[in-house]
C-alpha cells in the first residue's frame, strides 16, 4: 500500500519536472527568438529557468533516493555477506538521514526563514528569494523521507533492464 500511494506520488512528481522541463525549454527559445528576431527579450526568463532547475534537481533527488538509484560506492560492500551488507545499509541511511538533517536544520530551514522575513527579491523577475531557496529545503525533506521509507523496507526497486522499465511502466 505505502509503496503504490508513494510509488503513484513520485510518478506524478516526475511528470510535473517533466512538464517543468518542456515548459523552460519553450521559454528559452521564445526568449532566443525575441531577442535575435523582435529585439526584444523576456525579463527575468533567465531566473526563471536557473530556479525551475533547481526545484527540478532537488525534488528530483526525492525520486531516485526512492528509488534507490542513487550514486553509492558498494564496490567492496556488495562482496560481504547479506549480513554485513544489511548492517551497511543501515549505517549508509543512518549517516544520510543525518547529514540531510542537519543540511536542512542548519542552513536551509534558518535561511529561508531569514530571507522570507526580510522579503528578498530576485533582481530582475522579482521573485521572492525564499522560493529557490526553498527547493533546498523540500528536496531534502523529500529525501529524508524516502530514506526513512526504505529503511523501513519499503521503497521502489531499482530498475537495471530497460525491458523491466518498459514492463513496469505498463502495470
Amino acid at each position: 500500500m505505502v509503496n503504490r500511494v508513494v510509488g503513484s506520488f513520485m510518478r506524478g512528481l516526475e511528470l510535473i519536472l517533466g512538464v517543468a522541463l518542456i515548459a523552460i525549454v519553450i521559454l528559452n527559445f521564445a526568449n532566443v527568438v525575441g531577442r535575435y528576431l523582435f529585439n526584444h527579450s523576456l525579463l527575468g526568463a533567465e531566473e526563471v529557468q536557473v530556479y525551475t532547475m533547481i526545484w527540478m534537481a532537488f525534488l528530483g533527488a526525492g525520486i531516485v533516493t526512492w528509488r534507490n538509484m542513487h550514486l553509492r560506492m558498494d564496490a567492496i560492500a556488495i562482496n560481504f555477506p547479506k549480513p554485513v551488507q544489511t548492517i551497511l545499509r543501515w549505517a549508509e541511511a543512518v549517516l544520510a538521514i543525518g547529514v540531510v538533517g542537519y543540511a536542512i536544520t542548519q542552513s536551509s530551514w534558518f535561511y529561508v526563514n531569514r530571507i522570507f522575513t526580510f522579503g528578498s527579491k530576485s533582481d530582475v523577475a522579482h521573485l521572492p528569494m525564499w522560493i529557490p531557496h526553498s527547493a533546498v529545503l523540500i528536496g531534502l525533506a523529500l529525501v529524508i523521507v524516502m530514506l526513512i521509507l526504505r529503511a523501513a523496507g519499503w521503497g521502489a526497486k531499482p530498475i537495471e533492464d530497460p525491458e523491466a522499465a518498459a514492463l513496469e511502466q505498463r502495470q
